[in-house]
């Protein structure tokens, strides 16, 4: 038996004195309203009311248990009020900084269609982990190895020219000792400043024997891109990267780096649901949906 839809004919009734009143009221025919209460009647072995053909008035026995069935009602209202209330509450997901607007529209757009309303926060990889931890944000797209990583996105070098070559070797920066100019450095971006991008990057520095000054981290993209678009520097980004910044893009010579990225829930909670209806959303937002050729046929031509 349905108990609170009985309690809810039950009830409706009562107000309204008549079985075809209080089934209208109650937004039910008055054959479901009388066969709801007579199954309360069933249930609680009495009757709750004196029928007559014109009005249904209330027994001894009714009269004493219309307060409780009152409360269930009402209690079955509030839930459902309160489940609709947190289904239209927004996630707020903290992203890399790195999504493009478009690209977090676009994503904000396909959870739309799975009733997943997203409140997006752009952040680096350290403020992303602050907003999860400080449970600012309901989740949030992390930094990790891409041995971790549920999504990953090839990195590689790029260029204001076009070097002509089909992989970029970071020992070719290497200055002898009568090369004129100044060092040309790689720009490290703040979303690659992490330890399984920079520490690497940097030991191949040191391997191949540049500078200390020839790896360095950039305040924002958008200066290391203004340091490579007027000099011979290199910045470590991705193929779309390079493409929006008009830069020729390469993959590395010596070595395979890539960003990987995982969902993590705020208060330990369980990031598989949203992961499998927005895991295609996601990875277009993060760049990680075009990448299997990158490595394999050295990146093609020219970006941008």
């Amino acid at each position: 038996m349905d108990l609170v839809g009985a309690c809810r004919a039950f009830t409706s009734v009562s107000a309204c004195g008549s079985f075809t009143d209080g089934a209208a009221a109650a937004g039910m025919s008055q054959s479901v309203a009388s066969r709801r209460v007579a199954a309360l009647e069933e249930r609680l072995g009495e009757q709750l009311f004196e029928r007559t053909s014109r009005r249904a008035v209330l027994t001894p026995f009714g009269r004493d248990v219309l307060p409780s069935a009152r409360r269930l009602v009402r209690a079955a209202d509030t839930l459902l009020d309160e489940a609709e209330a947190v289904k239209r509450r927004p996630w707020r997901l903290a992203v890399p900084e790195i999504c493009t607007a478009s690209a977090r529209a676009r994503l904000v757009a396909a959870a739309r269609d799975h009733d997943i309303r997203l409140d997006l926060r752009a952040a680096d990889p350290a403020r992303r982990q602050e907003l999860l931890q400080a449970q600012q944000v309901r989740a949030a797209l992390v930094a990790v190895a891409a041995d971790e990583a549920s999504w990953s996105v090839l990195l590689g070098l790029a260029a204001a020219r076009d070097s002509g070559v089909r992989r970029v070797y970071v020992e070719t920066l290497r200055l002898g000792r009568t090369s004129p100019g100044p060092a040309r450095r790689v720009w490290i971006q703040p979303e690659d400043d992490v330890p399984h991008i920079r520490d690497p990057l940097t030991r191949l520095r040191d391997a191949v024997g540049l500078r200390p000054t020839q790896v360095a981290v950039a305040s924002d993209l958008a200066a290391a891109a203004a340091e490579v678009l007027c000099s011979g520097d290199l910045l470590l980004c991705s193929r779309a990267q390079a493409g929006e910044l008009a830069l020729h893009w390469r993959p590395m010579g010596e070595m395979t780096l890539r960003r990987g990225f995982a969902l993590r829930v705020a208060a330990d909670g369980n990031a598989l649901p949203m992961e499998a209806r927005l895991g295609g959303a996601i990875a277009r937002c993060l760049g990680a949906d075009d990448e299997p050729g990158d490595e394999a046929d050295g990146g093609g031509g020219t970006t941008g």
